[in-house]
């Protein structure tokens, strides 16, 4: 047995859970989110609990026992807590800025860029003297908020030799030594 499709969900107060016709709502105060399921899959609904069951033991039905229940439980997470992804700008001269879903970067180009950022997401930046500029994501679907993370990192990648780039907060850059440390 799948040890993470076996393990239930709790369904918080104040979210609604609904299963039909192979597809899973959830409703809670940060928004609605709706994922559909595959047909062999069942999820069902007890109270405050739901569980994810698989008709077999074959190879492709385990697979996606444990798929269809990270998604759910992220999806109840979502719709109750909210999640944040907070990345760092490095390098001189970087800055962020943005004007309601524009977010527009300075990233060492020599024009700024300009990327538009989906009216699910809240964005926020900061310029704080002494720290790195920061850009903050909040969402409540975890799915979207990753790939608009990762297409912004996307734009200036950290480079290995200085580290220069955007990252996400608490990211470890692994440096090179570069053609000095090569000739030792």
């Amino acid at each position: 047995m799948s040890r993470i499709g076996k393990n239930p969900i709790t369904i918080p107060a104040g979210v609604e859970v609904k299963f039909n016709n192979g597809l899973v709502t959830v409703k809670g105060k940060k928004g609605e989110l709706v994922q559909p399921i595959d047909k062999d899959i069942n999820v069902k609904i007890d109270g405050a609990e739901l569980t994810v069951e698989r008709p077999t033991e074959q190879k492709r039905h385990k697979a996606m026992h444990g798929l269809y229940r990270s998604l759910i439980n992220n999806m109840v997470i979502g719709v109750s807590e909210g999640y944040t992804k907070k990345m760092e700008m490095i390098g001189v001269g970087f800055r962020c800025s943005n004007q309601g879903q524009l977010l527009e970067l300075a990233v060492g180009f020599s024009h700024p860029v300009v990327f538009l950022i989906p009216s699910e997401i809240k964005l926020t930046t900061a310029m704080e003297k002494g720290t790195p500029p920061t850009i903050t994501l909040e969402s409540h679907d975890l799915q979207l908020l990753g790939q608009v993370a990762a297409r912004i990192q996307k734009i200036r990648k950290p480079e290995p030799y200085k580290g220069k780039g955007i990252k996400f907060q608490g990211q470890i850059i692994r440096k090179k030594a570069g053609k000095a440390g090569a000739k030792k």
